[in-house]
């Protein structure tokens, strides 16, 4: 037993189901607090956030993460209660084990040591914690983005938790992602009876031509960081059941996961150029969230340094997978990197972490910090 250990099944015992804290955050505050940071609370709406500070000096270096966790799934379909963290075979079986409890314990601890054997290190230290990432995240680390942004309080490297790692702890880190740009088309026609075709306009036959153009679309051919941007439909629903009736109208969900080569700004208007171009009346809502890039920097560098001496692999510079908050920090700061645990059980039944891997995830986040404050 470690004390990083410690803390990561304290925390996963805490039902905190997005957007709920279930006090994970007070957990935190307490052994803060006792570190000499000064904690602001930042709730929005239902959603328990904090940013906690130790130091008014630049470089202000910071860690980012959420407490919050997915939905468990069929509980009889797990091996222990999601909630009662259990080890098993070298494993560390809990929700939110690996999404990102661990990360966050590690985050602490790493602090707990670094502090006491640096007293008079260089710059600052923060951390951003929500309880809002696994869900709508509109209430959560893009909110206290915003209040520190407005007072010009900015960071200069952030290092948020994610389980970042592939086959390894260490493999990989993800100096990026993509933007993820989301529609709702709805495509007009008239309803009537299918034994009439001369008397209604269907929108299915309608739309077919000017989806089959947008897929087949070249957008971009990608940079040295990110694969081209992609599009996919990802729902499609019309009709109103009976099979002798044209509706009066199709709605198509899609989403663009969209490299920096691209700006939604470009995407919206070359889909609406095609869907013009088709003569389609139709009403279309998009929903966005951008783009991010740390370039190799003193970031990226120390980091990757500090996993070498801890794991002992080099890792990778990715920017695969789905969006994070690193897309709203990256408002505030200029280089932005995600690490953690192996993303190969996360949002599963039965997530774990390996065990033997906490402590030194913890050493990469002190490590880390000595490289930038040194």
């Amino acid at each position: 037993m470690t004390a990083t250990l410690d803390l990561a099944r304290a925390l996963i015992a805490r039902r905190s189901l997005t957007p709920d804290d279930a006090g994970c955050q007070e957990i935190l505050i307490e052994r803060l607090e006792r570190l000499g940071f000064r904690i602001e609370k930042m709730r929005f709406g239902n959603v328990d956030n904090f940013w906690a500070r130790r130091g008014g000096a630049s470089p202000l270096v910071a860690f980012a993460g959420h407490t919050d966790v997915v939905p468990t799934g069929p509980v009889e379909q797990w091996t222990s209660d999601p909630f009662e963290p259990t080890i098993r075979d070298g494993m560390l079986f809990g929700r939110g084990s690996a999404d990102m409890k661990t990360s966050i314990a590690a985050f602490i601890v790493a602090l707990e040591e670094f502090l006491p054997q640096h007293p008079d290190h260089n710059g600052s230290i923060g951390l951003l914690i929500t309880s809002d990432e696994e869900g709508v995240a509109v209430d959560g680390t893009v909110k206290v983005v915003e209040a520190l942004k407005a007072r010009n309080e900015l960071i200069d490297y952030c290092i948020v938790g994610e389980p970042t790692s592939n086959k390894k702890v260490g493999d990989m880190i993800k100096n990026g992602r993509r933007g993820s740009l989301s529609g709702k088309l709805i495509v007009k026609g008239i309803q009537g009876h299918i034994a009439y075709p001369h008397l209604v306009k269907n929108p299915i036959h309608l739309v077919a031509p000017a989806i089959a153009e947008i897929s087949t679309t070249e957008w971009d051919r990608g940079n040295e960081y990110f694969p081209p941007t992609s599009f996919q439909v990802s729902n499609i629903h019309g009709g109103t059941g009976a099979t002798n009736v044209v509706p009066g109208h199709v709605e198509i969900l899609f989403n663009f996961r969209y490299c920096t080569a691209s700006t939604e700004q470009s995407l919206r208007e070359r889909v609406l150029a095609i869907l013009d171009r088709h003569g389609l009346e139709y009403d279309l809502e998009w929903e966005s969230g951008k783009p991010y890039l740390t370039p190799k920097g003193n970031l990226v560098a120390a980091i990757s340094t500090a996993i070498e001496q801890t794991f002992g692999v080099t890792p990778e510079l990715s920017t695969t997978g789905g969006t994070s908050d690193g897309r709203f920090i990256a408002d505030i700061c200029p280089q932005v990197i995600e690490f953690g645990p192996l993303n190969a059980t996360i949002h599963k039944l039965n997530e774990c972490v390996g065990v033997a891997d906490i402590e030194p995830l913890k050493d990469t986040y002190r490590l880390t910090l000595e490289k930038l404050l040194k």
